[in-house]
């Protein structure tokens, strides 16, 4: 974890405290952003990540062997 110094919402962070027994805003803010950064990823957030990942040739991964085979 790392230090960050930021201003928040004091009612906001009260009010999370209080409806989720917190006993710290530290905990206030972990628990938010854990809850937020949970949450299933939007179709169009999906969409935008389209291409921005995997590379590698599939057919040629489907058709070797498997390493476990003899």
């Amino acid at each position: 974890m790392t230090r960050t110094n930021i201003d928040i919402d004091d009612q906001a962070c009260a009010e999370v405290m209080r409806r989720y027994g917190l006993e710290t805003k530290r905990e206030a803010v972990n628990y938010a952003l854990r809850t937020l950064a949970a949450e299933k990823a939007s179709l169009e957030e999906a969409r935008a990540m389209q291409g921005s990942g995997w590379e590698g040739d599939l057919e040629a991964m489907r058709s070797s062997k498997p390493l476990w085979s003899s």
